[in-house]
């Protein structure tokens, strides 16, 4: 396959990052070495997504610790990114819904046609009233020659580099201007871009508890946009997944990250992390990188039993 033909793909991991962990940066490097092996997707950039303040977890700190702490693990990556958008919103916002956030952004800002979106979403636009239409800028009907794949590869790296792949000031967190005007844009329906979400075979666990996940909310996170699981502590995603209906009709949209490096994950588990943090245990190091460790020393995060 050609790289215009491969899938260009968004590696989207949503959670409370409570710490974030090298573990947690460690699934987007493995799903990404994978997803390169098969030969039929190129990963583009990765996106970081905390979630909101009001989501209720005990012992969540607040959103402005999560997003430094968070921005400090990815700080010398050249494809992981945070993004704010999903704690700066009012409230607390579904998997879904940061999905649809996303996709309809990378349509605005890169220009592309999106291969597993075929319907618009209903989440607003920052800063334009949302009784307003939003402006077609991604469609450039005066261009008459078609684009070369050297075109269409430059065109999406410099917009994605806009949006997922900016890296914010330690001290400020800003949107993008989801509707700046970025110049001469063209239709690129040659280009075919994914948002996957990417998680644990512990969240695709969760899908098989009743009523745990709306289920229309399902329907769009596994059939419209797709799964990269990395599996944990043992499980077996296969059978996770023949205990859902929903994760049995979308199966083929379930990508199952097999490792054969054999080198032992980094620990995932936010829990255990602020757990050894708050008995003084040496092995902290193992599950956090040191400037996170630093900024929670610094700022007496996770000191109580309860936090």
């Amino acid at each position: 396959m050609t790289e215009t033909t491969k899938t260009h793909v968004i590696l989207l991991a949503c959670g409370s990052f409570n710490p974030i962990t090298k573990g947690h940066i460690q699934m987007f490097e493995r799903a990404r070495d994978y997803l390169h092996k098969t030969g039929r997707f190129i990963v583009i950039g990765g996106i970081v997504s905390p979630v909101h303040d009001s989501y209720g977890k005990t012992g969540l700190v607040s959103s402005r610790h999560r997003l430094t702490m968070c921005q400090l693990a990815v700080q010398s990556s050249d494809w992981i990114r945070v993004d704010p958008w999903e704690c700066y919103q009012d409230t607390w916002q579904t998997t879904c819904s940061v999905l649809e956030h996303h996709r309809d952004l990378m349509k605005r800002v890169t220009g592309c046609i999106l291969s597993n979106v075929n319907t618009p979403s209903i989440t607003p636009v920052i800063g334009q009233p949302q009784n307003e239409s939003s402006q077609n800028i991604y469609q450039n009907n005066n261009v008459s020659s078609k684009p070369t794949a050297a075109k269409i590869l430059g065109k999406v790296g410099e917009s994605l580099s806009r949006i997922c792949c900016v890296r914010p000031p330690m001290e400020r967190f800003t949107f993008v201007d989801e509707n700046a005007n970025l110049g001469t844009v063209m239709r690129y329906e040659e280009i075919e871009l994914r948002i996957l979400l990417l998680c644990g075979s512990d969240l695709l666990e969760s899908f098989c508890i009743p009523g745990l996940w709306n289920e229309a909310d399902m329907e769009v996170i596994v059939g419209e946009f797709g799964i990269v699981v990395v599996p944990r502590d043992g499980a077996d995603p296969e059978r996770i997944m023949n205990h859902s209906s929903i994760l049995r009709k979308y199966k083929n949209n379930i990508l199952v990250v097999k490792d054969d490096s054999n080198h032992p994950m980094s620990v995932v588990s936010s829990t255990k992390s602020r757990l050894a943090l708050q008995h003084g245990d040496g092995h902290v190091v193992d599950y956090l990188c040191q400037p996170v460790i630093d900024y929670i020393l610094k700022s007496q995060l996770y000191i109580n039993a309860s936090g």
